[in-house]
């Protein structure tokens, strides 16, 4: 089974990676743009084959390792 897990800055935490990312491509003539907000996208293979447990071990990890939720979301999506 295949899961993707994507991790997203809280509304309200600056992102200062996302300012850089802005104010570069305002740089390169692309008018417009008025906020981005970078994250992170993981790729996970598990050898469950039942979508509940791979659910709430994929939950485990995000809490325990792959998110910090005091600063980040996150969402998972069995592929």
């Amino acid at each position: 089974m295949k899961a993707r897990i994507t991790v997203t800055l809280k509304n309200g935490v600056l992102d200062p990676q996302g300012k850089a990312i802005e104010g570069a491509l305002g740089a390169l003539g692309f008018d417009g743009v008025d906020s981005v907000r970078q994250g992170k996208v993981i790729d996970i293979a598990l050898a469950d084959t039942d979508k509940d447990t791979a659910q709430t071990r994929l939950s485990d990890m995000c809490e325990k390792l792959l998110a910090n939720t005091v600063i980040e979301n996150y969402q998972i999506e069995i592929l």
